[in-house]
């Protein structure tokens, strides 16, 4: 062949790949935005023990055919609190079983015709996705027929090559020695640098099915870069976590540490292993016959070693889960904490691979701890309108100051994320949840703004040398705790799911805020004007019941955010 059909090949072979890898994007995409926040749900209820969070982890990986989407979602869920590390690692184990499916899947596009198949299904595809309720069905029609359609262009390509009937081909994988440990190390580790860099396993695992279908690649060559696959794909859960916690972290370093002690074992018995995988696809590993039959049998070959070592890996490790819980938390120490009055993002991390709902779920977290923050700021609030020692005072003012400065950083870093998350193809209930939270961090703002003006206040009046008479102590203690029983509220609601919640009890907190504020008002009109006090400090204590009563307002609205609801609609 000339060089211009080799180049043409080799295009359509990158080409090929390349349509798998968007096939597999796509179809992933589309049965996560039909499964919306079900997976989470799933994710977070069925982990109650190892062998259950096992199963979660099989069955998600199974659904959305990535293993990396579920390990990257499993580390974020450490990150966020709503998984332990014990059972992140048992997640990750039936990860590892789930992602067996994609080989299989190849191993049928190599093994039979798809062509039948893959154009009537793009067709659906197509009318699928112009139908509004069923456009992810079509997405993922369209995923899955580009997948196969890329694994038919893989084969022809294959074919097209000749490579069994090329003298070079053959004498250079002749060359290795397939006896020897040190090359079967070295096919591992070529698999593991080039999964890193491609960042797909399911790329190699079909350029292995390639070279072994066509007879060039020995199968024990071929099972090495397999294993090496599994390794490689573990640096995307690391990456995904080199910005976030401790324990995430540690879940992804388990991750890696899995497949390292699998692979290890498996090298210890490697050729008595593949001999018996051989077996049972009834394929001699040792025979150079080259038959069309028997390079029919190495694509379902790499597919069942790929499943048998996945499946006793984790049935030998799972037992083991505390220890391997020990061996990551002793590799990787706790560092100091961090300050909580520094800025820092709790949830949102600088990950890869990040899926709509997953986004969603970190910065819903992350307005959480915003509002926690808020409350916390308010406290301070109350303890500095009766601070007296002037070195406290201003300490504690200055903290304030800082909390006010983060609340606004909180604000546009979370709003920066979001509208980064808003780029996504996003389902109907996404792009919903992605307005309510813009709405969410602009109130919660507000609220951190109201308490700091409440601070100027009290500060103000510390500077005129004014103080306010112990009827005006207890008037304004008490809208503070109203208005510490609606923040409550507020943080009780966005923990907590919509069904559980009752928005009335933050609406009778606030009309109760309102009617306490206009009794105040009247009542300061007349004490001024019988010389209780000075107008002066009139106006500051009505500026502070006043500030209140406007965080009240604030803290309804992310209510009704949130909720999805008016409050005039909930009146009606």
């Amino acid at each position: 062949m000339t060089t211009g059909v080799y180049l043409a090949i080799f295009f359509k072979i990158v080409g090929s790949l390349a349509l798998l890898i968007y096939g597999m994007k796509v179809m992933s995409e589309a049965l996560q935005k039909m499964a919306g926040s079900q997976l989470r749900h799933i994710l977070g209820a069925m982990t109650t023990n190892r062998f259950t969070g096992m199963l979660t982890g099989t069955f998600i990986t199974c659904a959305v055919q990535s293993s990396s989407a579920t390990t990257v979602m499993t580390v974020s869920f450490v990150n966020a609190g709503l998984l332990t590390l014990a059972q992140a690692i048992s997640v990750i184990m039936g990860a590892n079983i789930g992602t067996t499916l994609t080989a299989w899947i190849m191993s049928l596009g190599y093994s039979v015709d798809l062509t039948s198949f893959v154009f009537p299904a793009f067709l659906a595809g197509i009318v699928l996705i112009y139908m509004r309720k069923m456009r992810y069905v079509g997405d993922f029609l369209f995923g899955l027929s580009f997948m196969f359609f890329s694994l038919v262009l893989l084969s022809e390509a294959g074919k097209a090559l000749h490579l069994d009937t090329t003298p070079a081909v053959i004498e250079f994988f002749k060359s290795f020695d397939i006896n020897s440990y040190f090359t079967i190390i070295a096919f591992l580790a070529i698999g593991t640098v080039i999964t890193c860099i491609v960042q797909s396993s399911a790329a190699v695992m079909a350029i292995t099915i390639l070279l072994c279908s066509t007879g060039v690649l020995p199968i024990y060559l071929g099972i090495a870069l397999v294993m090496g696959e599994n390794i490689g794909t573990t640096i995307t859960a690391n990456l995904a976590a080199l910005a976030a916690n401790t324990q995430a972290r540690r879940a992804a370093l388990a991750h890696l540490m899995f497949n390292v002690i699998g692979v290890v074992w498996v090298l210890c018995l490697y050729y008595p292993f593949v001999n018996m995988v051989c077996g049972f696809v009834d394929y001699d590993p040792t025979s150079h016959a080259m038959t069309s039959d028997i390079k029919l049998k190495l694509p379902i070959v790499l597919a069942a070693f790929h499943t048998t070592f996945n499946v006793i890996n984790t049935f030998l490790l799972i037992w083991f889960i505390p220890q391997l819980e020990r061996l990551v938390c002793a590799l990787i120490k706790t560092g100091k904490k961090e300050c909580e009055e520094d800025f820092r993002l709790r949830f949102i991390q600088a990950g890869i691979m990040k899926t709509p709902e997953l986004s969603v779920l970190e910065a819903s977290k992350e307005i959480q701890s915003f509002a926690e923050r808020l409350q916390r700021m308010f406290g301070m609030v109350r303890e500095l309108l009766n601070t007296r020692e002037e070195a406290d005072f201003v300490k504690l003012y200055s903290r304030i100051e800082k909390y006010e400065g983060i609340s606004d950083n909180m604000e546009i870093e979370i709003a920066k994320y979001l509208d980064q998350v808003s780029n996504a193809h996003l389902s109907d209930d996404t792009k919903e949840k992605v307005r309510s939270m813009l709405r969410e961090i602009s109130e919660l703002e507000s609220i951190g703004d109201a308490c700091y003006n409440i601070a100027r206040t009290v500060n103000r009046s510390i500077s005129m040398k004014e103080d306010f008479t112990e009827k005006q102590y207890s008037n304004i203690g008490q809208m503070f705790q109203l208005t510490d029983d609606a923040l409550t509220q507020m943080n009780n609601i966005l923990v907590g799911h919509k069904s559980e919640n009752d928005v009335n009890h933050s609406f009778n907190i606030e009309n109760e805020m309102n009617s306490y504020r206009d009794q105040l008002r009247t009542q300061n009109i007349q004490d001024v004007n019988d010389h209780k006090y000075t107008y002066a400090i009139g106006t500051m204590y009505m500026d502070i019941i006043q500030e209140c009563e406007k965080l009240g307002d604030y803290v309804v609205n992310v209510v009704e955010a949130r909720m999805g609801v008016r409050q005039s609609a909930m009146q009606a």
